[in-house]
């Protein structure tokens, strides 16, 4: 065991300026910072994003198209070629075949260099076109006649980067802090009972290998990133955002919510007028959410339910009973348009019970937002509905009992918790229910939503069928076109959703126009309406309403539709240029049929050629209609933070877990964390302090909204 004072000296260390390496001025420290390293131990754990392996040299013959791989030959020829721009080609020839070098950037002494039968080696990325194997721009070593070839020991580590930093000089810090690691190993974090556990090494050792591989390390499994070392690493990860998450919820619940009682009166009166009984998984998630918010701790719940689940209703229903008890509730939504749609759903309940709804958006006039925010202030308005402004500070609840945060995987976990300080009567938090209708996999949900409990929809209405998904070609756009006049013709309605071009709402917005208007060229007898995010809010609700009320027989739409619309008799979905979306945003929008008892397809139309992915993905698609099937298919080929949506708000950005790759260790993993946090008072430890200042540094700003 280390004594106290080599570990405060380890600690200084290690927690010093970059700028204590040698070498490192102001200007670089900058750049440093801008990649989140202030300290010489955030060097440490700045992880490779990958390896490349210069331990041998490849037989230009064996070299395979889209490896990076050293080759070594002589110079057979060197040219500079204006087609259609200077560029620079040198072929290279080893006896097994010959590849060229492709240069277009590059100065007269270069290009002298590159003298028949000099021998060079190489390194690159190979390419095949039609005139043969080519590297651009590789790294590349001319060799003198009687030099070797110049191979690393060990795999080279590539890591993160910026303009002024290249991958040669951040070696050489990472280097430096390793040296100095040596002097002074960072503190042991993780329990070591469970590191022998899991049979894995320590951080020294782990850090050594991973910034520095040995020749004989396992050059395979550091590539795969299963290698012990890389493993021991994603452990401690893992177990940093773990105790984030739950030092969030003991945060959360630390303060005193409103009790509210179950089986309140309004509860019968809203299934009375229910045209329909709740499924008894509506019926069981609703119990499980009364018992919750029956205590005098906020509630912190999760509801998953595939799309046409039923999660509307049962947030209802907890609505109602925080209504009954004198409270109000407040509901988010990602967009206005489905904001509007839960206020027609609410308005349809809740109205016939004497409960008055508002809407609070952006998009509404300045004397109608007045009288708004002043009802949801003076405590008239008992359901308020809205979008992100609900949390702006303008916004003053008179006594908010409950909030429903619907499509959780639209906000980031900042943005979830700010509507907890609305709570505003006698300093109570509201209980918060959090939806979702993207069935969120096991692996992600114990990480990702570690400070929530979770309750899932699983069981659809009856008389629901599955609904019928076909791929087919652009080639084939006129037989689909048919296939709409035949279904219209029958009384049916049809949903025609226009691709995410790019991230452009007036893109969108011509897109969707344009459809619309040869669709309508095309289809005379068909009356076609249209909806997207530029339309003003009243011309949105308008073009709904038509289609809802089947005045509009094809509704031609952009991706604005993937949640919350409900259009039973809508039965046939066409989505265009469906390759480019992914399996998340397939299935919400294939959601949108498949509502009533008629049998409903969905048509993916693609455009040719496919790449590998996009075949998997409207694969799948045809393949499946479970959502979890589609969310585990979705993390295996998107990853954590785009199934999520929180690649921008940064809530699950691991820098070297990865929760499908690392599913195994979750449960060591809350353990571990249990163990760490087994004191009320843990979050003050020092073990705590510093496993959240390593790996996620000020993300710890969950807790502090």
């Amino acid at each position: 065991m280390p004594s106290s004072r080599s570990s405060t000296e380890a600690r200084h260390a290690l927690q010093a300026s970059p700028r204590s390496l040698r070498g490192v001025g102001p200007a670089l420290a900058e750049k440093l910072a801008a990649l989140g390293i202030h300290r010489v131990e955030d060097l440490l754990f700045q992880m490779p994003l990958r390896y490349e392996d210069r331990t041998h040299v490849t037989p230009i013959g064996g070299a395979q198209p889209g490896a990076r791989v050293m080759i070594e030959g002589e110079v057979a020829v060197a040219e500079v070629v204006f087609r259609p721009r200077r560029t620079l080609l040198v072929r290279l020839m080893d006896g097994t075949g010959q590849l060229t070098l492709r240069f277009f950037h590059f100065s007269n002494a270069q290009r002298a260099g590159f003298s028949r039968d000099r021998k060079l080696t190489a390194f690159g990325e190979v390419r095949l076109l039609k005139a043969g194997k080519e590297m651009v721009h590789p790294e590349y070593r001319l060799l003198a006649d009687s030099e070797s070839s110049h191979t690393e020991a060990g795999l080279s580590a590539i890591y993160p980067t910026t303009d002024g930093i290249h991958q040669q000089r951040m070696r050489k810090l990472v280097g430096g802090a390793l040296q100095l690691m040596r002097r002074h190993p960072p503190a042991e974090l993780v329990p070591a009972s469970l590191l022998q556990d899991l049979v894995l090494p320590t951080l020294r050792q782990a850090l050594e290998t991973v910034h520095s591989p040995a020749p004989q390390a396992d050059t395979q499994s550091l590539i795969n990133a299963e290698h012990p070392a890389q493993q021991r690493l994603a452990l401690e990860e893992l177990l940093a955002h773990q105790v984030s998450m739950r030092l969030l919820r003991r945060s959360v619940q630390s303060e005193k919510a409103p009790p509210i009682p179950p089986g309140h009166p309004l509860i019968q009166a809203l299934l009375k007028q229910l045209p329909f009984d709740p499924t008894a998984a509506q019926h069981r998630v609703f119990a499980e959410i009364s018992s919750d918010m029956a205590l005098d701790q906020p509630m912190l719940r999760l509801v998953q339910g595939d799309v046409g689940s039923g999660k509307t209703l049962v947030a209802a229903l907890a609505a109602v009973a925080a209504i009954g008890a004198g409270m109000q509730c407040a509901l988010m939504a990602p967009t206005e348009l489905l904001a509007e749609q839960h206020e027609a759903s609410y308005r349809r309940w809740l109205e016939p019970l004497d409960i008055e709804v508002v809407r609070l958006a952006g998009s509404l006039r300045a004397a109608e937002r007045r009288q708004a925010l002043a009802s949801v202030e003076g405590g008239r308005a008992k359901m308020v509905v809205g979008t992100h402004a609900l949390f702006q500070d303008a916004v003053s609840f008179a006594c908010l009992g409950l909030v429903i945060i619907d499509e959780q995987h639209r906000f980031g976990v900042h943005q979830r918790l700010a509507l907890r300080d609305k709570g505003g009567r006698h300093g109570l938090a509201p209980h918060q229910l959090v939806m979702t209708a993207t069935p969120i996999p096991r692996t992600l949900a114990m990480t990702a939503y570690a400070d929530l409990d979770t309750s899932i929809i699983d069981e659809l209405p009856p008389g629901r069928t599955p609904v019928k998904t076909v791929v087919i070609p652009e080639e084939r756009r006129d037989e689909v076109i048919d296939r709409v006049a035949t279904a219209c013709a029958e009384g049916r309605q049809i949903y025609w959703v226009c691709p995410l071009v790019e991230t452009s709402e007036q893109l969108e917005a011509q897109a969707a126009e344009d459809t619309a208007a040869v669709l309508a060229d095309q289809l005379p007898k068909v009356r076609v309406g249209l909806v997207h995010g530029r339309l003003k809010a009243a011309d949105k609700a308008s073009a709904m309403q038509q289609f809802a009320n089947a005045t509009t027989d094809l509704l031609v739409a952009t991706t604005v539709i993937e949640v919350g619309v409900d259009v039973p008799n809508a039965s046939l979905m066409i989505i265009e240029n469906a390759e480019r979306m992914g399996l998340s945003q397939l299935h919400q929008l294939r959601g949108r049929v498949g509502r009533g008892a008629a049998a409903s397809t969905c048509v993916q139309l693609y455009k040719s050629p496919l790449s590998r992915a996009a075949r998997a993905r409207l694969g799948v698609m045809r393949e499946s209609n479970d959502g979890f099937v589609i969310a585990e298919q979705d993390l295996e080929l998107r990853g954590p933070g785009e199934l999520l949506g929180t690649r921008q708000t940064g809530a699950v950005a691991f820098r070297l877990a990865d929760l499908k790759r690392d599913a195994h260790l979750l449960p060591a993993v809350q353990n571990a964390a249990s163990q760490i946090l087994s004191s009320p008072d843990a979050e003050q430890s020092e073990t705590v302090k510093q496993l959240l200042a390593r790996w996620i540094g000020d993300a710890s700003r969950y807790g502090n909204v």
